[in-house]
């Protein structure tokens, strides 16, 4: 990904860090564990390299899962997805403050996107920015 992001090619890059989803079906918390701090890593690596070149990130998920590891009514291995609410962070260098709605869902995030690119948002889209 970082040769990627370095080749200047792409407008847009969408990445999935399937690992702690993955790894949390299995609900072996040992390996949750490493599989969230190897993605942690990732990330930072993927968005200094993003910021390096001007671009922007916008960091979120669409489920839980790594986050609860037992059930606490059973006492066993929790191995589905959670609804727990999931964090959106936008992480760019424009010398900008940007503002973002706490009360967004993910349907969000595509005219968030698109915001950011400049691109008019389809209305056939039933989203709104995350950005204020």
């Amino acid at each position: 990904m970082l040769r990627r992001i370095d080749s200047a090619k792409y407008d847009l890059i969408i990445l999935n860090f399937a690992n702690p989803d993955m790894v949390g079906h299995t609900g072996i918390y040992d390996a949750a564990v490493k599989a969230v701090e190897t993605v942690d890593a990732c990330v930072g690596s993927v968005v200094d390299k993003i910021l390096d070149a001007g671009g922007a990130v916008l960091l979120t998920a669409d489920h839980g899962n790594a986050e609860k590891m037992v059930d606490e009514a059973t006492g066993q291995p929790h191995t589905a997805h959670t609804t727990n609410p999931v964090p959106f962070t936008l992480i760019i260098n424009d010398g900008v403050e940007h503002r973002l709605r706490n009360d967004g869902i993910l349907a969000d995030v595509a005219p968030t996107a698109l915001q950011l690119l400049k691109i008019k948002q389809p209305e056939a889209m039933t989203g709104r920015s995350l950005m204020i």
